[in-house]
């Protein structure tokens, strides 16, 4: 057997934020077996991977120590010689300060395949982002970029004379930057800008002049800053889109701007594995950053056998139930492995819980006899459109239980209710780094939950990851919750959690997905 060869891609990945990634690194994480990366601003960049992806964290992050340059060598060398594509994906631009050089040098050493794919650089974004051009036909003709990672290796007098500087890893050392500059002939009436986290909902912008900005940034943490020298700072009020309103009388802290009511906040959305992502596309369309963390995997139930008697004998009941996507897709699927569509049906009538469920059983080009305006399974039982007493309705379901409150009323009502295991639900082996990453940093303001399997998954997960610190005490992940919004999509869900999480912030009004993008919406912007 032929081994597959190896390669490597040192692969920019921009500001970090997915939105600023380019088509080729997006294809590249999408094929990647093995990711090698660096302390990235957006954690986000690691549900591009395929789940089977090996993911090798080498950054720094949280002051733990970073691992050695020698040994992320190797760790391309090894992985491209096993025949592996390998993504080593690099903050901004792999040749802008990235330390490539010692990486293309081992992987050259060693005859592996690589390639090298740009990523936008900071030194370029920020500034632009945040509304400064770095070159103007009267106010700048050039501009230089350095780092000021070690300030006394650097020819200040040579840099005081040009028009425009953009420094990167300066945030430390700003008092020595200013000193050099202002003893080196540059006035201290210069305009200067701090652009910190650029290009995410987190940016935030300090300007004022050489001679007064370390007032407004003595104590701050700056990094990761880009700092910009020039007077075409002073364009940056006059090239901001007209909805901006810059109070100049506040200028210590300019947020990123935008009129989107979920701007700022980071949102965990919790789902089923391989479901559909719109949720998160309506969040992030109201300007939510947003990390997915499936926390449900679904499959077929243990045994068929009580599923398929039930199909055989589909002309013996009143009604079928259905109370969730995944049991129309379940049992319309075996129904066809039995050899039957949709005729096998007549007679029968349906009955369906949710919004979501409807339309996806209308996919199936099915019409439901009864859907309760409520989109809850108490609002089933309340308005159901004719007498219970004597009927007889099948009821798909989760294997592991679920609805029982359902089953117990219709019964009450007289109704002889047969429930089957149409597909189980169980808690997935392990949690996205995305996500525990965004847990460990304290980076999530809104936690979603769409089901009560959601936030019993999730605590487990949780549970499993976090339970113990490193003395062996335990964490305080529910504290930590604390800070964090909980939003639930209805009213058992939102029983679940305050069970396990002992609380509840935001419950959505139409228990849909629509509805609870709505409900965070008038959260945030209450």
């Amino acid at each position: 057997m032929i081994q597959e060869k190896g390669k490597v891609y040192l692969v920019g990945a921009g500001l970090g934020d997915v939105a600023y990634l380019t088509v080729k690194a997006n294809q590249l994480l999408a094929i990647a077996q093995v990711l090698v990366y660096d302390a990235l601003v957006d954690t986000q960049l690691l549900q591009c991977v395929s789940p089977d992806c090996l993911k090798l964290d080498v950054g720094k992050r949280g002051g733990k120590p970073s691992t050695s340059q020698a040994e992320i060598n190797k760790l391309l060398v090894k992985y491209c010689q096993q025949g592996k594509q390998v993504v080593r994906l690099k903050s901004g631009d792999p040749f802008i300060f990235g330390r490539c050089t010692s990486e293309i040098e081992a992987l050259k050493a060693s005859g592996c395949d690589f390639e090298v794919v740009p990523g936008i650089s900071s030194a370029l974004a920020a500034p632009l982002l945040a509304g400064i051009p770095l070159t103007d036909p009267v106010l700048s003709r050039c501009f230089a970029v350095f780092t000021a990672h070690e300030p006394d290796a650097l020819d200040w007098e040579a840099l005081s004379r040009l028009d425009t500087l953009v420094i990167l890893m300066g945030g430390q050392h700003l008092p020595e930057i200013i000193n050099q500059l202002v003893e080196y002939g540059r006035s201290p009436h210069t305009p200067i800008a701090i652009i910190r986290w650029a290009g995410t909902p987190n940016q935030q912008i300090w300007t004022a002049q050489l001679n007064n900005i370390l007032e407004q940034t003595t104590g701050l943490s700056l990094s990761p800053v880009v700092i910009v020298i020039g007077e075409v700072v002073g364009l940056r009020k006059y090239l901001q889109p007209e909805k901006i309103c810059l109070d100049e009388s506040t200028p210590a802290l300019l947020a990123m701007s935008t009129n989107l009511p979920l701007a700022g906040k980071t949102i965990l959305v919790t789902r089923s594995v391989g479901q559909s992502s719109q949720f998160s596309d309506r969040l992030t369309a109201s300007g939510a950053k947003v990390i997915e963390m499936p926390a449900l995997e679904i499959g077929p139930p243990s045994s068929w056998e009580a599923l398929d008697h039930a199909i055989a004998h589909l002309s013996d009941f009143n009604w079928l139930i259905l109370t969730s996507t995944n049991g129309i897709d379940y049992f319309f699927e075996r129904l066809t492995t039995q050899g039957k569509d949709a005729r096998a049906l007549t007679g029968v009538k349906i009955a369906v819980v949710g919004e979501k469920t409807a339309q996806r059983l209308k996919q199936r080009c099915i019409q439901p006899d009864f859907i309760p305006p409520n989109f809850v399974a108490d609002s089933l039982v309340e308005n159901f459109p004719e007498q219970l007493s004597g009927k007889k309705v099948l009821f798909p379901r989760v294997e592991s239980g679920g609805r029982e409150i359902l089953v117990k009323e219709l019964t009450a009502k007289g109704a002889e209710v047969i429930e089957i295991a149409a597909y189980q639900s169980r808690c997935p082996s392990s949690m996205p780094p995305a996500a525990e990453l965004a847990i460990q940093n304290h980076a999530l303001d809104v936690i979603t939950f769409a089901s009560s399997k959601t936030v019993q998954f999730f605590c487990q997960l949780t549970a499993s990851k976090f339970s113990q610190n490193s003395d062996g005490n335990q964490s305080s992940v529910v504290a930590y919750l604390n800070r964090v919004c909980i939003a639930s999509i209805g009213p058992q869900t939102s029983e679940t959690c305050h069970t396990l999480l002992g609380r509840v912030d935001v419950e959505a009004e139409e228990y849909t997905l629509d509805g609870l993008t709505q409900a965070l919406i008038k959260w945030a912007t209450k």
